[in-house]
């Protein structure tokens, strides 16, 4: 397989202590790949270091396509082709979905070769249609007033039209009912099936998105490190046994 991401030796630490405990993991082009883990295990700390997070102390390397991205901050992670889904997206007032979504594009291109108005609407009124999300929402302030599902829903939009070669997605499942959850994962899916390169790290503490996705590779994180790795079977193995199993290693 073609390798797409690498991550080497990942220490974290946070006020002085230490979160992420040398973690090692490699991911393919066009795969899935899960994290799963208890509450406290550091995973939305493992996504926001592999995004840049200014307060964290990071050493390691985390190299993207073949660039190193230690040192960068997260705006030029971004314009690398690597993109976080937050676990709780904040609301902009007074931004459009349109106006975030056009300006992001144009951040990550030369000046020269920002986005064409009539195209990127054009671009933006497909990816809608595909996510089945009302065309008003383009003209709604990003997040504000949205239920749990439509932020999610904005996240995932949002990937869509970054087309990003790493989309790391943390906890998407958070806070949301079966059905919205359904509805997500399913935006995910027409996503990855339209853009078959895209690589997907799913961060997540229940198996429950899991019935939705098809992974390729599912790996067990517990305080700080990565314990397992191995296929789907392990989504039903955590099923039976829950991560105490492996607590024990």
């Amino acid at each position: 397989m073609n390798e797409i991401f690498n991550v080497k030796d990942l220490h974290v630490r946070i006020d002085n202590k230490e979160v992420i405990k040398g973690i090692d993991l490699k991911l393919n082009k066009g795969e899935i790949s899960v994290i799963m883990g208890p509450n406290g295990s550091g995973k939305s700390t493992f996504s926001n270091a592999l995004m840049g997070h200014p307060s964290y102390d990071t050493t390691g390397s985390v190299i993207l396509d073949g660039t190193e991205l230690i040192g960068l901050k997260a705006d030029e992670r971004s314009r690398k082709g690597l993109f976080l889904s937050f676990q709780n997206p904040i609301e902009i007032p007074g931004v459009t979905v349109a106006n975030f979504l056009r300006t992001a594009i144009n951040s990550r291109r030369d000046k020269k070769d920002k986005v064409n108005l009539l195209k990127f609407m054009k671009s933006l009124n497909e990816k809608m249609e595909l996510l089945n999300i009302p065309k008003n929402f383009s003209s709604r302030y990003l997040n504000e007033g949205f239920s749990g599902g439509e932020k999610k829903k904005m996240e995932i939009l949002q990937m869509a039209m970054l087309e990003p070669k790493v989309a790391i997605l943390d906890e998407t499942d958070s806070g949301l009912d079966i059905d919205a959850l359904k509805k997500v994962c399913e935006n995910i899916n027409m996503i990855k099936e339209q853009n078959k390169d895209m690589t997907i790290l799913v961060i997540t503490h229940y198996q429950r998105m899991l019935n939705y996705l098809s992974p390729d590779h599912v790996m067990i994180l517990l305080d700080g490190k990565i314990v397992h790795k191995g296929g789907p079977e392990i989504v039903h193995e955590l099923e039976k046994e829950g991560y105490d199993k492996y607590k024990e290693k």
